[in-house]
């Protein structure tokens, strides 16, 4: 039986191919599977361009100081990288 358990033991083994399917069977079975989106881009590599440092991020990320910053610069990373 596939499973999502079963493609993460392949994964974690370092056999990717064969976790990659078994993500792709399930994300057929169930077009709405979330886990199985995210580890099928994971492991294609399928992730947004790198377009290099954001000066200002940096700046802003080596001088915060408080929580709101935090939640601020946080939220920019969600946005980013989704």
């Amino acid at each position: 039986m596939k499973t999502l358990t079963l493609a993460s033991i392949y994964e974690l083994q370092g056999l990717k191919n064969e976790a990659l399917e078994i993500y792709k069977e399930l994300l057929r079975a169930n077009p709405d599977n979330k886990e199985a989106k995210i580890a099928i881009k994971r492991l294609s590599g399928i992730r947004k361009k790198y377009l290099g440092v954001d000066e200002e991020m940096k700046k802003f990320f080596l001088n915060m100081n408080s929580e709101v910053e935090f939640l601020e610069f946080e939220r920019w990373l969600v946005k980013l990288w989704n």
